[in-house]
């Protein structure tokens, strides 16, 4: 028998992507809600109890309602919100995390999806801080790059309103600059940070792609650290990694005004992570991917197939 798997809140920006992506495998049973009923709780809960793994494709307080009442059931739950990401009782969805992570998740009745941000973030600091080049008091920043899907159906109806005039945008958006985003604790508990990072996210005027920057001042690497030990260090976390790519140290053409392009790896469950050294010792990290891809909707597949003990490229684009 298929095991069965149910998407609630399909109808949203992740929980289409996820539909799209697993509609044509023949290796499990999508559940389904009809559209008019979308919102009927009993209706809900009834495919939540008969799927073995249900994904939340919802608003945060949405999220745990549902988790609450899958607690005493069989389900499985993949969390795509920020419900649950620095709850000890869940296990972070962020396979490349580290060597074990792959096992746990594996193991997990609860797991909570990683944030687009944060996956950058976390998967070019993380392994700096465990080689002892970043140390854990270090304050960094990190400017980022999201295509306006980013922020839901409202930002999406926003840019892509004719009267906003935002179709036409030569340059990127300021967003949330004056709040504490929501990510920064997550960043924070999985690089093992102790001083808040300086984030600074902007919107694009192009619907889906990210680009993550995290300048590192010579200063701060340790021990004489340089841009050669940063990209070994990366390249050894991440080496076999289906879903990490590590650009090589040496680049086939000089940086221009074309590299880094934040739409790299669109339609794709790919991250692209580079290092780029600079003469005075400075190096500034650099990650591409789809906010959609490996930032919400494919490593939510990736979770998912291994929670299942599937391939875990299983239902992801090549």
């Amino acid at each position: 028998m298929l095991p069965k798997v149910y998407i609630d809140g399909q109808s949203g920006t992740t929980g289409l992507r996820i539909r799209e992506w697993m509609e044509r495998r023949d290796d499990i049973e999508l559940l389904e809600v009809p559209y008019e009923s979308r919102r009927d709780i009993e209706a809900r809960q009834e495919q939540v109890f008969e799927s073995d793994v249900s994904i939340l494709c919802l608003p945060d307080d949405s999220a745990r309602e549902v988790a609450a009442w899958a607690a005493d059931s069989d389900t499985r739950i993949i969390d795509a919100s920020t419900a649950h990401r620095i709850d000890n009782d869940w296990t972070y969805g962020l396979p490349e995390f580290r060597a074990d992570q792959r096992d746990a998740i594996r193991e997990a009745k609860c797991v909570s999806n990683p944030g687009c941000y944060p996956s950058a973030f976390i998967l070019l600091t993380r392994p700096l801080v465990d080689a002892g080049l970043l140390s854990a008091d270090a304050a960094v920043s990190i400017h980022a790059l999201s295509g306006y899907s980013g922020g839901g159906r409202s930002m999406i109806e926003h840019w892509e309103n004719p009267d906003s005039g935002l179709d036409s945008l030569p340059f990127e958006a300021p967003y949330a600059l004056s709040q504490r985003h929501k990510h920064v604790p997550e960043m924070m508990k999985y690089t093992g940070l102790s001083i808040e990072p300086q984030f600074v996210p902007s919107v694009g005027p192009f619907k889906c792609g990210m680009r993550v920057q995290v300048p590192i001042n010579a200063a701060q690497l340790h021990g004489g650290g340089t841009g050669e030990d940063v990209w070994q260090a990366l390249n050894e976390s991440y080496e076999g990694e289906t879903f990490v790519k590590v650009a090589p140290k040496e680049r086939p053409s000089p940086v221009n005004d074309f590299s880094f392009d934040p739409q790299a790896c669109n339609d794709t469950n790919e991250i692209e992570l580079h290092v780029v050294s600079h003469s005075s010792g400075h190096v500034l990290l650099i990650g591409l991917l789809d906010n959609l891809g490996k930032g919400a909707s494919g490593v939510a597949i990736q979770n998912l197939n291994l929670m299942l003990g599937m391939p875990e490229t299983a239902g992801l684009p090549e």
